[in-house]
């Protein structure tokens, strides 16, 4: 193996969802983009610790708020549960803590797909079906494994029909 190889697997050991935090929308896209779309739907199998990570086009000092509240105990949203449903598709929900309660909110459909940002392969979770609020059902996130266990995404609102990022996300199954 040679030594650019090394450092690259070096680097995405080294990562971790404090890690993800750190860095900007600018930083978290291009890693993004440098991801690998899961082999199997069954490898996200489980209940995921999530983090939201960093919202398009917020500038500071309100980033710095943003980042802290997605990281401290006050942010509700605990991460995501996967189940996959055969070889290309699966479901999933989110998981809420509202300190008097805790919730499994907004259930998504998975399925692997053309990502929104770049038309490579992702994994995508859809929150279009009927369950879920109007709003709701205009969500679409994407992953794209990162590190071992630890998948990162962008979280799009549809705007017209077509899917326009607005932050993004991690889900770490480690």
């Amino acid at each position: 193996m040679n030594a650019a190889a090394t450092d690259a697997g070096r680097e995405a050991t080294a990562l971790s969802l404090d890690a993800l935090r750190r860095m900007s929308f600018e930083e978290l896209e291009e890693l993004y983009r440098a991801g690998r779309r899961p082999a199997s739907v069954s490898d996200l199998d489980g209940e995921g610790e999530g983090a939201m990570l960093a919202v398009r086009r917020v500038g500071e000092p309100f980033a710095s708020l943003l980042r802290a509240f997605g990281k401290s105990s006050l942010f509700p949203w605990r991460g995501k549960t996967f189940r996959s449903r055969g070889a290309d598709r699966g479901e999933g929900i989110n998981r809420v803590d509202l300190g008097f309660t805790r919730a499994r909110w907004f259930p998504f459909a998975t399925r692997f797909d053309a990502s929104f940002l770049d038309g490579r392969p992702a994994f995508v979770l859809d929150y279009s079906g009927p369950g879920n609020p109007p709003l709701i059902r205009q969500i679409v996130d994407e992953l794209r494994e990162v590190a071992p266990g630890l998948y990162l995404g962008p979280a799009a609102l549809k705007v017209g029909g077509r899917p326009r990022p607005v932050l993004f996300f991690a889900v770490s199954l480690r």
